[in-house]
């Protein structure tokens, strides 16, 4: 299954971007469509000491900037390397499409070329919290700011059968992001989601709260774009403080520096939990094809791990199951 990949998208691009094409292709037998200026791509393929013809390379004569307006520049740039790519996908030359790209552009795109599924009121933007073996699926977060209760059920049906089909998890346990456990906590709206998720065709566990997400209670967590955003934002912003009070603490003295020493193997395993490129990309979940949009600041692993993912959920039957789900009556 070819997977596109955007070789312009993201704040390292291209260097970062085909060096994770190089890991996939090398590590996970990945088949990779570069998609971009194929002079740029070729010379920077033999720059990291790769022969062109180890990829195919699909010339897009321009770019969308990280800091474009989205819709706009999906419309004027229709030789954009997020449009040409998308465009495969939607001829179903390429199973998936991968960009670190305008994250903005990416959905605009998307929902200009592919369409959403049938039933399927408004696509998520889903991402992996690491608080259990497989992660814990958080979604909406950002693609929605204002939702209807129509939106969170079709969320919850949509992260299960991603949690299962791409995850990995048996029968995943759905959870809704409320300010208490009990069923008359919350707004209006999330009380009528509680009580239409019972029979929504997903194995639903309540509501949940903030503090207890880490506590993998659920394996997927529901909320509005908003609300999931500020939360995926303040739990990066508690981990880099975390890390850097380390940082700080055990460089301050020399005893220390020695326990530190000791514990490196054990923190440097925590860190690669914790970050974000171990899952490398959000799925774009609604949407009639497999969209993987990874962050701005990508390395070359993150890059890789968003094409395993990518590749994963191309070949996983998860846009035939959330075909089904979305069928069934709210």
């Amino acid at each position: 299954m070819l997977i596109a990949l955007d070789a312009m998208g993201g704040d390292h691009a291209p260097a970062e971007i085909i060096a994770g094409a190089i890991l996939a292709r090398t590590e996970l037998q990945i088949d990779i469509a570069l998609v971009g200026a194929k002079e740029v791509i070729e010379a920077e393929l033999a720059r990291q000491g790769e022969t062109p013809a180890a990829f195919e390379i699909i010339h897009a004569s321009e770019a969308i900037g990280m800091d474009e307006h989205p819709a706009q520049a999906v419309r004027a740039k229709k030789d954009a390397s997020i449009n040409i790519a998308m465009g495969m996908v939607k001829r179903g030359v390429a199973g998936a499409f991968v960009s670190a790209g305008n994250t903005g552009a990416v959905m605009a795109s998307a929902l200009v070329t592919l369409g959403r599924i049938q039933g399927i009121e408004r696509p998520a933007l889903g991402t992996v919290a690491p608080f259990s073996e497989t992660g814990i699926l958080v979604l909406d977060v950002g693609a929605n700011a204002d939702v209807k209760p129509n939106y969170l059920v079709q969320f919850a049906q949509m992260g299960s059968v991603y949690a299962e089909r791409v995850m990995g998890v048996a029968n995943p346990r759905v959870a809704l992001l409320n300010i208490g456990a009990e069923d008359t906590k919350g707004t209006e709206l999330i009380q009528e989601v509680y009580g239409r998720l019972g029979k929504a065709g997903v194995n639903f566990v309540g509501n949940i709260e903030g503090g207890e997400v880490h506590k993998g209670k659920a394996d997927v967590i529901v909320t509005d774009g908003f609300t999931g955003n500020v939360a995926v934002k303040l739990t990066e912003g508690v981990a880099d403080f975390l890390f850097r009070e380390l940082r700080t603490a055990f460089t301050s003295k020399l005893q220390y520096k020695l326990a530190a020493m000791i514990l490196k193997p054990g923190l440097l395993k925590l860190r690669d939990r914790m970050d974000p490129g171990t899952y490398g990309g959000v799925p774009l979940l609604g949407v009639n094809g497999v969209v993987m949009i990874a962050h701005g600041n990508s390395d070359a692993r993150a890059i890789k791990n968003a094409l395993r993912f990518a590749s994963h959920a191309a070949n996983s039957g998860m846009l035939d199951s959330i075909r089904v789900h979305s069928q069934r009556k709210q």
